[in-house]
């Protein structure tokens, strides 16, 4: 009779246990967030006009399972200046300068799961007053990174980022780089988005940026970035 108690609580215990196909324990997860508006790589000009400098954008995004509220972050691109703000709604307003290029991205959160989840990053231009063409978004550093350590192969290495504009007009690309922080035009007019078989020099710090300029003459700056050779 003791064996038959313990082999049906073994079996009651199995049964309200779940498991996935690997056979360990299903977690709860926070889905990732799914970005609604403003859409990506677009301008918005249905934003409500606060001043002559600024409008009050209504950020928007679908409700991510297991997430009970949200956080809003919102990057300036010709500042770096990150806001943020919190929510447990799908619709987050927030005012920001006008003509001025952002990026954002929502984080998903809970109160009973530790985990955090972030949406996709978006690209967006807050348009301004008379506004007939916008700036490229400042190039987006892809490699080196800031800070990083780089191995170089016999003694060079590559660049690479990437490249995005509202009215897809990027004429070219302008690559700055040196071995100090007085930058140095080593290439102009650049088409592709990558630079290779630079030459670079072991435990050595180097410093680099990429111009991005359109067909109506705007252009961006990544920002300089350093890195350091192996």
């Amino acid at each position: 009779m003791r064996k038959l108690v313990c082999f049906l609580a073994l079996a009651m215990f199995l049964a309200n246990c779940k498991k996935n196909p690997d056979g360990e324990d299903n977690p709860i997860i926070i889905e990732k967030p799914v970005l609604s508006f403003p859409a990506q790589n677009e301008a918005c000009t249905s934003g409500t006009i606060v001043s002559i400098a600024q409008s009050a954008i209504v950020f928007k995004w679908q409700k991510a399972a297991n997430a009970d509220s949200y956080e809003l972050f919102v990057k300036n691109l010709l500042t770096n200046q990150i806001a943020k703000k919190s929510t447990s709604g799908l619709e987050q307003e927030m005012i920001l300068d006008r003509n001025t290029p952002y990026s954002w991205y929502v984080v998903s959160k809970s109160q009973t799961i530790t985990d955090l989840t972030q949406s996709d990053v978006w690209k967006f231009y807050n348009a301004g007053p008379g506004t007939v063409s916008y700036a490229p978004f400042p190039a987006e550093i892809i490699s080196p990174l800031m800070a990083s350590t780089m191995e170089a192969i016999n003694n060079k290495i590559s660049l690479e980022w990437k490249g995005e504009d509202v009215d897809n007009d990027i004429l070219g690309y302008d690559v700055y780089f040196s071995s100090n922080s007085t930058l140095s035009l080593i290439k102009s007019n650049l088409k592709e988005t990558t630079l290779k078989d630079l030459d670079v020099k072991s435990k050595n710090t180097y410093y680099w940026k990429v111009i991005t300029k359109d067909s109506n003459g705007n252009s961006s700056d990544s920002g300089t970035f350093q890195f350091m050779v192996k």
